[in-house]
C-alpha cells in the first residue's frame, strides 16, 4: 500500500453506501454492512503505509457491521484493530464483550466474529492495524480487552492517541523512510499502552523491536538474495546490530542466519530450474542470479537439499511441461533483465558460496 494523504470530514468521498462496502471488503477485510442512509451515505477511507503497521482513517455515514466465521474464511489479514474514534460513537461487540466507545479506544481482532455500529450524523475513526505476530503479547491475555473502551485521555492511551492524530497530519509529508521509523514507534506505543492495560508494561515494547528488527531482516533478505555479498555481517550492518545481536535474533527462528540465506537461494533456483520459459538458460546463469559465486559449491548444495543435481531435476521437471515458444523465452529474459540485472555466465575461482 503507498502512501495516501489523509482528507479531513470535509473532504470525504461522496461516492455512495456501495462503493464503501465494497472498499472496506477489499482493502480491510470481508464484511456485511447496512446502512438507513443509503440515499445521501457519506464515506472516506484512507491508508498511510508505516511498514510494519498501517494507519487508516474512517469517516463515515451511521453504519451497521457484521463479520461472520464466513466472512474470517473467506478473508482474514491476521491483524489486531486498535481505533481511536475521534467523532460520533462506536458500538462493538466481540468474544462476549460489548461496549460503546466515543472519544477512547478500542481493539478488535479480525480474526474473530463481530457486530458494530457507527453512530451520529457522522463516525470518525483513526485505526492501527497491527500484524498478529509482531504483537509482543501473548493471545489469550490480548483477547481480554476486545471490544472495551480504553481511555484515550490519561497516560499512555493519551500519548498514543496524540501521537496517531498528529500523525495522519503530518505523515503525508514525510519519506518513506521516515515513515518506516514512525511505524516501529506505533507500534511500540500500542504495545506498551495494551501492556499497560493488562497491568504488564514489562519489556513488551523491546520485545516488539525485536520482532519488527527480525520482519525487516527476513524482508531484506528475499530483496537482496541475488547479491553473491549478502552475509551475515552485511546484515548486521545495514540494521544497525551487532554481529551477536543477529544472531540473538535469529535464535528462536528454525534456521541459523546464513542457513536461512542458503535455502532461500536454493529454493528460488530450484524453481527457476523447473520453469520451462528459462529452460534456454544455463544452469550456472541461474545459480548466479540467485547469489551462488561457486558452481561447485551450488551442486553440491542442491544435491543435499534435494536429492539430486540441478540438471537432473530440471531434466525431469521439463519432461512434465511443454515447450515455451522462443518469443516467450525472450520476453522472460527481458524481463528478468529488466527486474535483478542479471549476471554473467561465469563464476569467479572458489567453491564456497557466501552466506
Amino acid at each position: 500500500m503507498g502512501l495516501v494523504g489523509v482528507p479531513d470530514a470535509a473532504g470525504a468521498r461522496e461516492d455512495g453506501f456501495d462503493w464503501f462496502c465494497e472498499t472496506v471488503s477489499s482493502d480491510v477485510m470481508p464484511v456485511t454492512l447496512n446502512t438507513p442512509r443509503a440515499a445521501d451515505f457519506r464515506a472516506g477511507i484512507t491508508h498511510l503505509d508505516l511498514g510494519v503497521v498501517r494507519l487508516s482513517a474512517v469517516s463515515c455515514s451511521p453504519v451497521l457491521s457484521r463479520r461472520t466465521p464466513a466472512h474470517v474464511r473467506r478473508g482474514d489479514p491476521e491483524h489486531l484493530q486498535l481505533a481511536l474514534v475521534t467523532r460520533g460513537g462506536v458500538r462493538i461487540s466481540q468474544r462476549g464483550n460489548d461496549s460503546t466507545v466515543a472519544g477512547a479506544l478500542v481493539l478488535t481482532d479480525t480474526s474473530r466474529p463481530s457486530e458494530g455500529a457507527c453512530t451520529g450524523a457522522q463516525t470518525e475513526t483513526v485505526v492501527v492495524q497491527i500484524p498478529r505476530q509482531v504483537l509482543a503479547l501473548g493471545s489469550d491475555r490480548v483477547d481480554g480487552l476486545l471490544a472495551r473502551g480504553l481511555a484515550a485521555d490519561t497516560g499512555s492511551g493519551a500519548i498514543l492517541a496524540d501521537f496517531m492524530k498528529t500523525l495522519l497530519t503530518r505523515g503525508p509529508h514525510c519519506r518513506p523512510e521516515e515513515l518506516r521509523g514512525m511505524g516501529s514507534i506505533t507500534l511500540d506505543l500500542a504495545t506498551a499502552f495494551l501492556a499497560r492495560q493488562l497491568g504488564d508494561p514489562g519489556r513488551a515494547p523491546a520485545e516488539a523491536r525485536a520482532q519488527e528488527t527480525l520482519q525487516r531482516i527476513h524482508r531484506f533478505v528475499e530483496n537482496n538474495l541475488g547479491d553473491p555479498d549478502l552475509t551475515p555481517r552485511l546484515i548486521a550492518e545495514r540494521h544497525n546490530v551487532s554481529l551477536r545481536s543477529l544472531h540473538a535474533l535469529f535464535g528462536d527462528q528454525p534456521l541459523t542466519v546464513s542457513a536461512h540465506i542458503r535455502q532461500r537461494r536454493l529454493e528460488r533456483a530450484h524453481a527457476d530450474l523447473a520453469c520451462a520459459e528459462l529452460s534456454g538458460r544455463p544452469v550456472q546463469v541461474i545459480a548466479a542470479r540467485w547469489g551462488f559465486s561457486s558452481a561447485t559449491a551450488f551442486s553440491r548444495a542442491f544435491r543435499e537439499a534435494y536429492g539430486l543435481a540441478p540438471t537432473e531435476h530440471r531434466a525431469s521437471s521439463l519432461a512434465a511441461s511443454p515447450p515455451v515458444p522462443r518469443h516467450a523465452e525472450h520476453r522472460i529474459r527481458a524481463r528478468h533483465a529488466h527486474h535483478r540485472g542479471l549476471p554473467g555466465p561465469g563464476f569467479p575461482s572458489g567453491d564456497t558460496a557466501p552466506g
